[in-house]
């Protein structure tokens, strides 16, 4: 698999990285079986995994712990913290004091001594961007961990953080949704890794399953363990997702007659951007990691891209709640001021 690398730093990482969301649900029904997982993707290629300590409760990364065992060396390993892990509100966000602890509890089960890449999950309100910088630079310096991230939005948010941390213990990547469906990163974080030299991980190809070949105009309602969670998201008749089901509908002819499957274009497409240094995939079998893998050997060529082009246009995304995080910008109080009290 091609290799890539991640920003300024220059480590090397698979076109393809390895993520756990889907892999948390494997490891808490059978933790070798997880496991087994994982070693596939590193033999066929993928030489980086990226997990989240709140997936599966850790179990996601036992999983790719027990996978690690002889092979360190050959794997670039990113940990995302900051999300929910139980209950405990004191267990969460992205303050100095809960990070400390994360990194060691993911450091344990991962059973190695430093992790290459570390960063939040998202941005959390309740801590100022100074205070996470600081810890992490800490972190840096104390070796737990060798480079550290941020969230890609709000972007304004990756240029403060240049602003504020500057030299060896500053941001030198960040993560984002991207896909055909939501393509917004390429007019803001994008341009903004571009000019920083950050590595952009970038996650949802699959726009959440719309993109995998299921929904096309008149094929029904499609049935997974996502609609069944988030039956509102994936309802093919609610208005807001008509336009949504039309969009992907015409990418799917696209596809079509380009010889492909939605699938592999959505994954090719997103592994086309040259700011892009790896696309963070989900497979739950090793079926949906032979797909993954197959897709990421499409090239798609410009006559294909421009017609792609036509249909969700740069920059743009179809649904709003598809790009991943809540902007401050776009709530109601910042649009249209405090609410007057009557």
């Amino acid at each position: 698999m091609e290799q890539r690398r991640t920003g300024r730093t220059g480590a090397p990482v698979s076109a393809l990285t390895l993520g756990t969301h889907a892999l948390a649900g494997v490891a808490t029904r059978d933790l070798d079986e997880a496991a087994v997982l994982v070693h596939e993707a590193l033999d066929r290629g993928v030489t980086a995994v990226d997990v989240s300590d709140a997936d599966g409760g850790g179990r996601a990364e036992s999983a790719v712990g027990a996978a690690l065992a002889g092979r360190r060396d050959d794997v670039f390993v990113s940990v995302r913290f900051g999300d929910a892990v139980d209950s405990d509100p004191a267990h969460r966000g992205n303050g100095r004091r809960w990070m400390f602890r994360a990194v060691e509890r993911s450091l344990e089960r991962l059973g190695v001594d430093v992790i290459d890449l570390y960063q939040p999950a998202r941005p959390d309100p309740a801590t100022s961007l100074d205070e996470t910088l600081d810890a992490l630079a800490d972190l840096v310096a104390a070796g737990r961990i060798r480079a550290f991230g941020i969230p890609g939005f709000p972007a304004e948010e990756l240029v403060e953080a240049q602003w504020l941390r500057s030299g060896g213990k500053s941001a030198t990547a960040t993560h984002v949704p991207y896909s055909l469906l939501t393509r917004t990163a390429e007019r803001t974080v994008l341009p903004v890794a571009r000019r920083f030299g950050l590595g952009a991980f970038t996650g949802a190809p699959l726009a959440g399953g719309w993109l995998a070949g299921s929904y096309r105009e008149g094929a029904g309602q499609p049935v997974s363990p996502r609609t069944l969670a988030d039956p509102t998201a994936y309802d093919v008749g609610s208005p807001r997702n008509r336009r949504k089901l039309g969009v992907v509908d015409r990418l799917g002819r696209l596809a079509d007659e380009a010889g492909l499957t939605l699938f592999e274009l959505s994954v090719g497409f997103a592994l086309t951007h040259p700011d892009v240094s790896s696309v963070v995939v989900g497979p739950r079998t090793t079926s949906h990691l032979d797909a993954y893998l197959q897709a990421s050997e499409v090239a798609l060529d410009d006559d294909l891209l421009d017609a792609v082009d036509q249909v969700v246009p740069p920059g743009t995304h179809v649904l709003e709640d598809d790009t991943g995080i809540a902007l401050p910008a776009l709530s109601r109080e910042r649009l249209r001021g405090p609410a007057l009290v009557r």
